[in-house]
């Protein structure tokens, strides 16, 4: 396993970690577009993790496995941004979902409902739909936005999405607010995602909705969150 100098051999290493990238991968695979391969996710992770070990320093205290997770999530964060993974008519058309949000929760006086948007998005309710699935990744945190320092608090617990971690850490009273504020199916989504751990599949199975309803819902609950949390 060790090479005649006393150091790990790259592939054992791979091996050994390589669940740790894998979980990585499968996470933000949920967040990006059909269109990003999972292999391309897991050799830019494992680029990062080798990084990781030629850098890594015990004598900074911190676990192995916690660095070399940053490094792997950065490395994969990085491999996005170098494709420029979302068309920039999605990214428009998730700043124009954010305005309408915000407008007709003015003026309502409550959380819009589903037509509702669509209609303020003069949209069918199917293209609206659609929209909510093309937008399901780049909503939570476009990665333009995620800048070197951050992407330490985006690693930091694979199992939550990078926009409610950034959230969580910034303010946590403001986001329970607003979760707290969410329409009842979405606000269990979201407990049922972060919370339970259940996947898009399973959530499907227990609220009684395809898996890519699920998918659609949790893109509006999270477009619902960054619109008051902006506020």
């Amino acid at each position: 396993m060790y090479t005649a100098s006393g150091k790990l051999k790259s592939s054992d290493l791979l091996e050994q970690y390589l669940p740790l990238v894998r979980r990585h991968a499968l996470d933000l695979k949920t967040r990006v577009p059909a269109s990003v391969d999972m292999d391309d996710l897991i050799q830019a992770g494992s680029i990062g993790l080798l990084d990781a070990f030629s850098r890594y320093d015990a004598d900074q205290g911190a676990p192995f496995g916690s660095f070399a997770s940053q490094r792997i999530r950065g490395a994969m964060i990085d491999e996005l941004r170098s494709r420029d993974w979302v068309p920039r008519s999605v990214r428009r058309n998730a700043r124009a979902l954010q305005s309408v949000l915000r407008e007709l929760e003015q003026a309502l006086g409550r959380p819009p409902q589903e037509l509702e948007i669509a209609q303020g998005m003069d949209m069918t309710l199917a293209e609206y739909r659609q929209l909510l699935l093309d937008t399901n990744g780049c909503q939570m945190m476009p990665m333009d936005d995620v800048t070197d320092d951050e992407i330490g608090v985006l690693s930091s617990n694979y199992g939550v999405s990078p926009f409610v971690e950034l959230v969580q850490e910034r303010n946590r009273d403001q986001l329970m607010k607003a979760v707290e504020a969410l329409p009842e199916r979405e606000n269990l989504l979201l407990a049922l995602y972060y919370q339970e751990k259940l996947n898009f599949k399973e959530i499907g199975a227990v609220i009684g909705v395809s898996e890519s309803r699920v998918c659609q819902l949790h893109s509006q609950a999270v477009a619902r969150l960054r619109d008051a949390m902006a506020d």
